[in-house]
């Protein structure tokens, strides 16, 4: 007799995970599905079982959870929550309407309100960005029907909370001026939240950029839950053709290349000592530029100070950019829809004298004279693949091919850290893909004793490439760290970058095998604390420190 088989709590969240992955490749290849109908079930109880961290109490029957509402809409075009119907579409020429695009504070993508009832969202970043989207639209939905649950009586009669709430949200609308106190404790109710945690929900909204009132989101998002429980007025969610037509094969990826490659040609860098950075565009440009183009302010401040001043001034900022954009510096701002922005960095004519001491001390100009850093912004998710393997491959330039020069790639990301706290870096030694048998061991030119002295927790060992952020739970995340793996942290694009530089070095041959690979992370989250997830908001001035660090680490690194 066959004993019942026991499965701990990580094997349960992983099943979860694989199961929720597979519904969404299913219903994106499908073209639609209703997120209260069979499939759209389906994905909410994988999401309940799962229970990611980042949306907290979803798993409650009654409290709504507040912050990982706040981190979706922040991520989400304002007025969604309004909308029954929700397209996911390509780059399909809308950007060239009258229609005007809205663009998420936090996520860029740009979307698209048609009507009253529907909302255009632009998917261009590959299947992550898809996941990403229909995961917090299925968390969205789970927090709806809490509302509607907790605005009905036993005999789904509509409560008097509810019937003050809209009358709140009309006066609201109409211009009156109306009682926050007397909202909020009717909102409380509704939330199944305290009155002092519902204030502070609605603070926290109502300074959020491009989103709406927590009054407004609650009321609508009950309103639309009421409708199809009432009328039968179902929800939908739906993907367009050419999307489900697009999704693979690098069209944004491969026009964003070569835009890239056009302009070393064209500014006659092509052949010299190419440096790939995946970093954010400022911390490179202000380590380089920054002391010359504040010698009148800076008064031997170092390069965490100067950056400190920066990220506190527009107008110095637009000095710094100013100088680059004069010494050296060409941008390229990709219209295709890959919303990664990319700096050429041309540093023969970059003066060593001119450099922070941080970078290091001796540069030669002969070394500067053959560098190119080609600066490119985060990418998302598997987005980092498409990318870099279109980056990686030849020129093609009146019928030949001419390889670039790659004589390093360096990976500066944010990622989730399993053992120490916010700021604090992680070092990897390999890539291991979630949900796959995939792992990418490598030589990486970091190693934890860089980074040690400066007052930052370093931690080396394996980084968990993820399907997305808002897709982990502390079972799964607990066994990386605790199993063999000993997992240092996780993040969302490593493997994908290093499926493709594996590919290029090693069996297509466009670039040397000798490229220097440097990989370093810096800790945005703690999933594992409670209140450190992503959630709980971002690193602000906290992550001037460890970003400076490490890009002044590469720089020293590249031109040494």
């Amino acid at each position: 007799m066959t004993e019942d088989l026991k499965l701990s709590r990580a094997q349960i969240s992983r099943a979860a995970l694989q199961r929720l992955s597979l519904a969404m490749r299913h219903l994106f290849t499908r073209g639609s599905y209703k997120p209260l109908g069979v499939s759209g079930e389906s994905m909410i109880s994988s999401m309940l079982a799962l229970n990611p961290e980042i949306y907290g109490s979803m798993g409650d029957e009654e409290k709504v959870e507040l912050n990982g509402l706040l981190y979706i809409f922040q991520r989400l075009p304002q007025g969604i929550e309004q909308c029954r119907y929700i397209k996911l579409i390509s780059r399909e020429g809308l950007e060239e309407t009258n229609f005007e695009p809205l663009i998420p504070s936090k996520r860029r993508r740009n979307c698209y309100r048609i009507d009253e009832e529907q909302m255009y969202i632009e998917m261009t970043r590959g299947r992550s960005d898809i996941y990403d989207v229909l995961t917090h639209l299925t968390f969205m939905y789970i927090e709806a029907e809490k509302i509607r649950r907790n605005s009905l009586d036993p005999k789904n009669r509509k409560r008097r909370s509810w019937k003050m709430l809209r009358e709140l949200v009309q006066d609201l609308r109409a211009g009156k001026e109306i009682n926050q106190e007397v909202g909020y404790t009717y909102l409380s109710a509704i939330l199944g939240r305290s009155f002092k945690e519902t204030a502070d929900a609605a603070d926290k909204f109502s300074k959020a950029k491009d989103v709406n009132s927590l009054l407004e989101i609650i009321y609508e998002l009950g309103r639309l839950s009421m409708k199809e429980f009432f009328d039968k007025v179902d929800r939908e969610i739906s993907f367009s053709s050419p999307l489900r037509a697009k999704l693979g094969h690098h069209i944004f990826g491969e026009e964003w290349a070569t835009q890239i490659k056009d302009t070393l040609w064209t500014h006659s860098l092509f052949k010299k000592d190419l440096h790939v950075i995946s970093a954010n565009l400022h911390s490179v440009m202000n380590s380089l530029y920054a002391k010359q183009a504040l010698k009148s302010k800076q008064k031997n401040k170092s390069l965490e100070e100067l950056a400190g001043m920066l990220s506190e001034s527009k107008v110095l900022r637009q000095k710094v950019r100013d100088f680059a954009l004069s010494n050296g510096m060409y941008e390229i701002h990709n219209p295709s829809g890959t919303n990664i922005s990319v700096q050429v960095i041309d540093c023969s004519k970059i003066k060593p004298e001119h450099l922070t001491p941080e970078l290091g001390i001796g540069i030669e100009k002969n070394k500067l004279q053959d560098t190119v850093l080609i600066v490119m912004d985060y990418a998302f998710g598997e987005q980092a693949y498409e990318t870099m393997d279109e980056l990686l491959k030849p020129y093609e330039f009146e019928g030949k091919k001419h390889k670039l020069d790659i004589c390093s790639i360096n990976i500066m990301g944010k990622a989730g850290i399993l053992q120490g706290g916010k700021s604090d870096l992680m070092i990897p030694s390999s890539h291991i893909f979630e949900g796959s048998a995939d792992n990418y061991p490598f030589d990486n030119e970091f190693s934890a004793k860089d980074f040690e002295g400066y007052g930052l927790g370093v931690y080396e060992g394996s980084m968990i490439t993820v399907l997305g952020t808002s897709l982990q739970n502390r079972d799964i995340l607990r066994y990386f760290l605790k199993s063999s793996w000993k997992a240092v942290g996780l993040e969302m694009e490593g493997a994908h970058y290093q499926k493709a530089i594996q590919a290029a070095a090693l069996i297509r041959n466009n670039i040397k095998r000798s490229v220097k690979l440097r990989y370093a992370y810096y800790a945005s989250d703690n999933p594992l604390e409670t209140g450190g997830t992503l959630a709980s908001g971002s690193l602000g001035l906290d992550g001037v420190k460890p970003t400076y660090l490490i890009t002044s680490k590469m720089l020293e690194q590249i031109l040494q």
